[in-house]
């Protein structure tokens, strides 16, 4: 498994991770000898980082993990969950933010975890869920931090959602260790400029910043919460289609252009759709680690036998560039 510095924290993660979420929702709603069998797989295989939050089945993702870390004790291996702030507890930001960490610690039978992420959406002005720039910086860093002093973190992170500009300004401040980054071959914006009247939100070629501030980059939505897949069909466990986050405004128009990607299948540049979607997910060296959904034991050695072919070559990436070139001018 390859391994890469992770920004300018010093941890070297595997660039597969292992994602406990709730929409691929193996670690929320699947059972306890599946759980075990992934994550004994995943440690066999050199994974050394695994992402959970409180919010994914209302800490059962988290409680799920702890069992089976509790039970094998692995060395070596990372672990970061979640913080959500929500609207009604905007005047309490810092107590709510170490009421989470300290459940968390209970569900994951830890004394702390190695990356603690803020799960709002991040915007200039706030409103909504989420919060604003100035909110991060002067409410929920120093909790964060107090976090770190008493022993219960190790390094302070973001979601990397809400506005590009808001994004932008939080890395560039240099007051966060990790970012976890919407990252597809629907939306590339991360890494390189999209072309013009291109549907997707523009992410303003964050990985630059990231890069300069040494921040470590998580990837996200790589299957674009299974739309990648290239098929409608979705395991008992896994969620109902959630809304995309930076692709398209809907699920159904995300899988419609998915399946115009298939000529990457059928040139024999790669077995799936899936396939693609991981191994162009690794390409960048700006990535960190990268998290793929999961509902099944086999989903996640899918994922895995991927990640072992390693980056898809020049061709494949001017192929994919040509044929996502033709969603410019489209609805989002």
């Amino acid at each position: 498994m390859e391994t890469r510095i992770f920004g300018r924290s010093g941890l070297r993660l595997s660039i597969l991770g292992f994602g406990c979420g709730a929409v691929g929702g193996l670690m929320v709603r699947g059972s306890d000898a599946d759980q075990d069998k992934a994550v004994g797989l995943a440690l066999d295989a050199g994974i050394s980082y695994f992402d959970t939050a409180v919010q994914y089945g209302n800490g059962a993702s988290e409680t799920n993990l702890g069992r089976v870390m509790a039970t094998r004790r692995p060395e070596g291996v990372a672990v970061g969950t979640k913080v959500r702030v929500p609207p009604e507890n905007f005047a309490a930001i810092g107590k709510t933010i170490a009421d989470s960490m300290d459940g968390s610690l209970k569900r994951l039978r830890m004394d702390h975890v190695d990356i603690f992420h803020l799960h709002n959406p991040i915007s200039l002005q706030g409103g909504g869920e989420s919060l604003s720039v100035s909110q991060l910086q002067n409410e929920v860093v120093p909790a964060f931090e107090a976090l770190r002093k008493a022993g219960k973190t190790r390094f302070l992170g973001i979601t990397a959602i809400g506005d590009t500009a808001a994004l932008h300004q939080v890395i560039d401040a240099e007051l966060i260790d990790s970012a976890q980054v919407s990252y597809n071959v629907l939306n590339a914006s991360a890494a390189t400029a999209l072309p013009p009247n291109y549907p997707a939100q523009d992410y303003g070629r964050l990985f630059d910043h990231t890069q300069k501030a040494g921040v470590g980059v998580v990837g996200i939505r790589v299957l674009a919460a299974g739309a990648l897949s290239g098929s409608a069909e979705r395991h008992p466990t896994a969620s109902p289609p959630p809304a995309p986050i930076g692709s398209a405004h809907s699920y159904q128009i995300d899988l419609e252009r998915a399946r115009r990607l298939m000529p990457l299948v059928t040139e024999g540049f790669a077995a799936s759709l899936a396939e693609v979607a991981i191994r162009f997910a690794i390409t960048n060296k700006a990535m960190g680690t990268i998290l793929v959904g999961m509902a099944t034991v086999a989903e996640f050695q899918g994922s895995l036998a991927a990640v072992q072919k390693g980056p898809l070559p020049q061709p494949a990436l001017d192929r994919l560039a040509a044929l996502t070139a033709n969603f410019s001018g489209e609805r989002r």
